[in-house]
């Protein structure tokens, strides 16, 4: 059966994370995605590349997707974008303010050969304000943002240590722009009207901390102004961005959580890691029965953990815990825990993932075969649907693999094909 989107074309000028993951998701959803790389290839083709060409990030984030070379530079390749765009229902791109415009590809200039266009541009800050035009990517995103800082990660030279396990904002914006495109869609198969769409990095960044970036009188007064106080205290006083991160503390002196800790995060045990989870207090009582801690003091709904005696007893507390975790392994206590109910987690490599009997279970992988690189499983859609499948057979495209067979579909002879080759306008 065909995708939900089966039938909507859209045309991708995108590169490294965000465009990409966004038309990602599209095609998974059934939408035929092209995907629009300059002669030389997008960079992400390039960086950790086995082969010319090609790399294990452009597998995973442009599977699914058909691949047309053009020179968007070249005013040949510009007049054959707005000539072929009316077949399309979607375009995407991510790039700094200013460069659709020079490309001729943007909205204002697209919607003139398809009124009823859907436009996705992600940009780093937005096309406002003072950083609009400033160059962006998901660790100055990070930084800007707050992420870094609430991270609250310092490296060996006391320097600020960027997230590394993901690219949280590149992703969430392109997971946002999926959403969106076909929120529009819908908004447009009801009243005929395509749309602009933005969202930018430093928008991600910041949906993902709505929690601690919303300003909240009540509590606030008593943990994030007290917080911000020491932080800017240290800086006042010249203080190193270590001093600062520590006097900002984490997120549970924030929140006035402190004795959430115990029972949400990590410890050591005898092989390796676990998380803990607790969410509730139902949660919490659970922990204690699977590590035979029948006495905390933190367990008085009356407990509260700003008060200075008290912050003493999360502290020992902590320290009971921590030698209890170590005296098991991640699989005994994961079978202790799952027990009587309480949520953990051994903390496994991502390059174990893809063998992981849960995720062999869920069927979350999928196998492909590339035509230059042979077979090789890879993450699949990050969504089911009863009755419209998602995911898609295709690998990620060679360089240029269906430049003339695109625009034979939109009505490019042969001829002409070759004239925009010799004119460098395609490749």
């Amino acid at each position: 059966m065909p995708g939900p989107l089966h039938g909507i074309k859209v045309f991708e000028v995108s590169q490294i994370v965000a465009g990409p993951y966004c038309g990602l998701n599209l095609a998974d959803l059934g939408a035929d995605v092209v995907k629009v790389e300059p002669p030389a290839g997008e960079g992400i083709r390039a960086s950790g590349g086995f082969i010319p060409g090609e790399s294990k990030g452009f597998h995973a984030l442009n599977r699914g997707k058909r691949s047309l070379v053009l020179d968007l530079q070249a005013p040949e390749a510009q007049a054959l974008v707005h000539r072929i765009i009316p077949n399309f229902d979607v375009f995407i791109i991510n790039a700094r303010v200013g460069v659709p415009e020079r490309l001729q590809v943007d909205y204002e200039t697209l919607r003139k050969f398809r009124p009823d266009l859907i436009y996705f541009e992600n940009t780093g800050f937005g096309r406002r304000g003072p950083y609009a035009k400033a160059s962006g990517s998901d660790a100055v995103a990070q930084a800007y943002s707050g992420l870094l800082a609430g991270d609250g990660k310092v490296d060996e030279y006391g320097a600020p240590e960027i997230i590394t396990a993901t690219a949280p904002a590149d992703f969430h914006a392109g997971l946002a722009g999926a959403m969106a495109i076909s929120a529009a869609l819908y908004h447009r198969e009801r009243t005929g009207e395509g749309q602009f769409i933005e969202t930018s990095l430093l928008q991600a960044g910041l949906a993902l901390q709505a929690t601690r970036i919303g300003r909240l009188p009540p509590i606030d007064v008593a943990t994030t102004d007290v917080m911000m106080d020491r932080v800017r205290k240290v800086q006042a006083e010249g203080g190193s961005y270590r001093e600062q991160i520590a006097a900002r503390g984490s997120m549970f002196d924030q929140s006035g959580r402190a004795a959430a800790r115990l029972f949400y995060g990590g410890y050591a045990v005898k092989d390796g890691g676990v998380i803990l989870g607790a969410l509730t207090p139902l949660n919490r009582q659970q922990m204690r029965k699977a590590i035979g801690i029948e006495d905390d003091p933190t367990a008085d709904p009356e407990f509260n953990s700003l008060d200075p005696e008290n912050k003493k007893l999360v502290e020992q507390m902590l320290e009971r815990v921590r030698g209890i975790m170590l005296t098991k392994t991640m699989d005994e206590w994961v079978e202790a825990f799952a027990a009587v109910g309480a949520p953990i987690s051994k903390v496994n490599y991502p390059e174990e993932m893809a063998d992981d009997p849960q995720v062999e279970a869920m069927g979350y992988m999928i196998d492909l075969e590339h035509e230059l690189t042979g077979p090789e499983k890879t993450v699949g859609p990050i969504v089911f649907m009863s009755e419209t499948p998602t995911g898609t057979s295709m690998p990620s495209p060679p360089l240029g693999r269906h430049t003339e067979e695109i625009l034979r579909e939109h009505g490019i002879e042969d001829g002409e094909i070759a004239l925009l080759r010799d004119a460098g306008a395609i490749v």
